[in-house]
């Protein structure tokens, strides 16, 4: 069913009037789409929790669910039993033929690709290895992406990829684990109608954003989200958005000054952080050979650890130690009620948390010693920057202009 929401779409800030003034200042845009917003943003809320969140009376907010309802957008399902009486309560969230994004995110050994709704739902996932040739990954994640286009028709709005790499606009600018560099990434997606979107990421800081509006409890204040594997990345995510800096390279942690300064990075600096946590860097703690060097070093390390070896351990506290150092560093200058590790993080936490604590804590300002943010994994696992990809996509959709897209879709 294909309805026009050309009718009836009002301006949240006219209602003012009608809501004891409770409308949030400077929110212009259709009820319509802000509602959606809202449960993109928070999946399995009531209508009354939706008309409170955005500051609309509770009738009109009925009346808008029932029309972004009736377009295909969400729907609404039966809350879970809670034992209570009275009436059933029913919980909003995505329509089973609603919106869907195309996401892409490449590793530095895999790739993975899957359509995903409004709530963060993914569907007809896929994840290949890969052997880093630039031309066959992404030929290989194009028609990944134009498969999930072919099964699912106009419901796909739009494409999103995740890459491990300094992004500008839709180019990669740099993605050293993989020795790509200037690559528009806007080739993996044509644009097949107005409307269409295409976005592109740096792969850490989307998984910031998915763990901020995604993982449980972790979307209040500010967080620091640090994601390791072939360096350090991450981003600083508040309310669910990523700050992105002056040229949206922001988050760039591994290349700040806490290496040895005598060492160079492949940046092109000097002394940058992710230089402590390479092969030859680590190699020094270890009393044997453990395989692996250069990019993988410290996921051999892990690995060679969960298998039991202890002769790698050294190497593992050693790096928990870094970590914790340069964790506090970026606590200090940063002040977020929270810290997240992503990729190898979450088993280095394991493995190295007194180490990791140690150095942290040693590391802090006094002040914020007592309690510090508490350091903590990950909750998305790899699946971390598609999903944020994903709803990096998604809030470029939940418009005015999106919603009028699809209602007019093919």
């Amino acid at each position: 069913m294909v309805y026009s929401f050309g009718e009836d779409i009002m301006s949240l800030s006219s209602l003012g009037e009608h809501n004891e003034g409770k409308m949030k200042p400077g929110f212009r845009t259709s009820a319509q789409a802000a509602v959606l917003r809202a449960v993109h943003d928070h999946p399995s809320m009531t209508r009354a929790q939706v008309a409170a969140e955005i500051g609309i009376p509770s009738g009109f907010a009925a009346e808008t669910v029932a029309r972004l309802v009736a377009a295909e957008l969400i729907a609404e399902r039966p809350a879970p039993a809670s034992g209570r009486r009275g009436r059933p309560t029913t919980v909003l969230g995505a329509h089973p033929d609603g919106p869907l994004v195309a996401a892409a995110a490449i590793g530095q050994e895999t790739w993975q690709v899957a359509a995903v709704g409004l709530d963060g739902t993914m569907m007809a996932a896929t994840s290949r290895p890969h052997d880093g040739d630039q031309d066959r990954v992404l030929g290989a994640v194009a028609a990944g992406l134009e498969r999930i286009r072919e099964r699912f028709g106009p419901r796909v709005r739009a494409a999103a990829v995740a890459v491990p790499g300094t992004v500008a606009g839709s180019r990669l600018m740099l993605a050293p684990g993989l020795s790509w560099h200037g690559v528009d990434l806007s080739g993996l997606w044509p644009h097949y109608e107005p409307g269409s979107e295409f976005v592109a990421g740096n792969d850490a800081t989307l998984a910031g954003v998915a763990e901020s509006r995604r993982a449980p409890g972790s979307g209040s204040g500010t967080m620091l989200y640090l994601h390791v594997g072939d360096g350090i990345g991450g981003a600083v995510v508040q309310a669910g958005r990523a700050v992105m800096g002056a040229t949206g390279a922001a988050g760039e942690f591994g290349h700040m000054p806490f290496g040895d300064p005598g060492r160079r990075c492949r940046c092109g600096a000097t002394g940058c952080w992710n230089t402590s946590l390479e092969g030859p860097a680590l190699a020094r703690f270890l009393p044997g050979n453990i395989p692996g060097d250069g990019d993988d070093f410290l996921r051999h390390l892990l690995a060679s650890a969960q298998a039991g070896d202890p002769g790698a351990l050294p190497a593992i506290r050693a790096a928990g130690a870094i970590i914790g150092r340069g964790v506090a560093g970026l606590v200090n200058g940063t002040d977020p009620h929270l810290v997240v590790v992503g990729g190898l993080g979450p088993e280095l936490l394991r493995i190295a948390t007194d180490e990791i604590t140690a150095a942290y804590h040693e590391g802090l300002m006094a002040f914020r010693v007592m309690p510090p943010p508490p350091i903590t994994g990950a909750r998305l696992g790899a699946d971390g920057p598609l999903v944020g990809a994903a709803d990096e996509a998604f809030t470029r959709l939940l418009t005015d202009e999106g919603l009028h897209a699809w209602a007019t879709r093919g």
